[in-house]
């Protein structure tokens, strides 16, 4: 009897155990619905992004360039006699004025070509003092007939004929002091001396037209370069208005080295590759352009005022064209599709689609759809202002960049 109970006993708890288990089968699988219902009819999170703000400014509209920086003025030094080089009066890359001495080439054969000249001239001069006052006698015993014609017609040739001789003597003494002056070799303009070709102590001869230095004049200077031959028109045209500005860039094209103005147009459309070269003045002041340098130049054509700007970054391109995404007042995307003149430096030019207050995102926005909450991850930023804009495939030649 008491084995029958004991099994009894085992019997329930087993019934039991199995009850509270399909029990807590049940309780999971009910409770696993209920959150599986809450996810699916819970809003999705709102996706992080990176905001900005379409700016309004004055966009100049230019023209680009690859052009070399030239000196205003360039002169090679050369001798102009013959002798030896006794001083040098400079340092290499050194700056001169015009007038400033450069080398002196021995001047004691040409003092002494001057003194023999001059002591010629005063020995004809005594010469022809005697013959005139000889002819001033002749002249009057012709008159009396104490004298004959031959001899007064032979004293006047006397005469003519020693001041034919200080003429030319005076004419050597003329070359002796020229020779002097080119002895002394003095700077013909304003600017940089380069390297010295020729040693203190070395012959030289004008006849073999040997070089010096070189001066080059790079306060102002000249920037030369080449744009498309389609630009001419407007280059003309604009120009005769005012002088247009020039902005030459280093070779990462961002780091602006100066302005000037455009200063010379060419006469011809070069036909092998449909451009016309172009000459801009540089004032130079600060020597950031150099002779022999390769930069990037921004010809300034005109000035769109009011133009609407965002960062690159917020524009993209789909098969219908560009687009952007909108970040509305509520906090929702909004896709929006736009027309831009250009993008450059991290800037793009909007002609259509955005206005100027209007938010975008510009980083995140991939995960984006209509209607989709945002979360604004830093504070909105603003185009970087000054940057220039480039044209895209479908945008004119000409290009646009902030004024500064």
């Amino acid at each position: 009897m008491t084995e029958r109970r004991v099994s009894m006993s085992k019997v329930g708890l087993a019934a039991v155990a199995a009850a509270a288990a399909v029990a807590g089968y049940f309780y999971v699988k009910q409770a696993g619905d209920d959150r599986a219902r809450a996810a699916a009819t819970a809003p999705p999170p709102p996706v992080p992004v990176r905001p900005a703000t379409a700016q309004r400014q004055d966009m100049p509209v230019f023209v680009r360039g690859i052009g070399t920086v030239q000196a205003y003025n360039m002169v090679v030094v050369k001798t102009r006699v013959d002798g030896a080089i006794v001083k040098v009066s400079f340092q290499e890359g050194q700056e001169v004025k015009a007038g400033d001495p450069l080398f002196q080439i021995d001047p004691r054969p040409f003092q002494a070509a001057l003194d023999k000249a001059q002591a010629a001239k005063d020995r004809s001069e005594a010469q022809l003092t005697g013959a005139q006052l000889d002819l001033g006698r002749y002249s009057t015993l012709s008159g009396e007939g104490y004298q004959s014609r031959q001899s007064f017609d032979e004293q006047t040739a006397i005469v003519n004929a020693l001041k034919a001789r200080i003429a030319a003597e005076e004419a050597a003494m003329t070359d002796a002091r020229l020779n002097l002056v080119y002895a002394d070799i003095r700077a013909p303009i304003d600017g940089r001396t380069g390297r010295r070709l020729v040693d203190i102590g070395n012959l030289v001869q004008a006849a073999q037209a040997t070089s010096l230095v070189s001066i080059a004049q790079i306060k102002p200077i000249y920037v030369t370069f080449t744009v498309p031959q389609d630009v001419n028109d407007q280059v003309r045209r604009n120009q005769a208005a005012g002088a247009l500005t020039v902005i030459a860039y280093a070779s990462d094209d961002r780091t602006e080295l100066a302005r000037g103005k455009l200063s010379v147009i060419d006469n011809q459309i070069d036909t092998t590759t449909g451009t016309i070269r172009l000459k801009a003045t540089f004032d130079n002041a600060d020597e950031r352009l150099w002779p022999g340098q390769f930069v990037n130049v921004r010809l300034v054509l005109s000035t769109r005022p009011g133009a609407t700007t965002v960062p690159q970054e917020a524009i993209m391109q789909g098969g219908a064209g560009y687009y952007a995404w909108l970040v509305r007042p509520d906090g929702t995307a909004e896709r929006r599709n736009v027309e831009i003149a250009g993008s450059q430096d991290g800037v793009a030019l909007v002609d259509r689609g955005i206005q100027p207050g209007e938010t975008v995102a510009v980083f995140g926005q991939e995960r984006l759809t209509n209607g989709a909450r945002v979360r604004l991850v830093s504070p909105t930023r603003t185009p970087a202002a000054a940057a220039p804009v480039a044209p895209t495939a479908s945008a004119p030649a000409t290009q646009a960049a902030p004024s500064r």
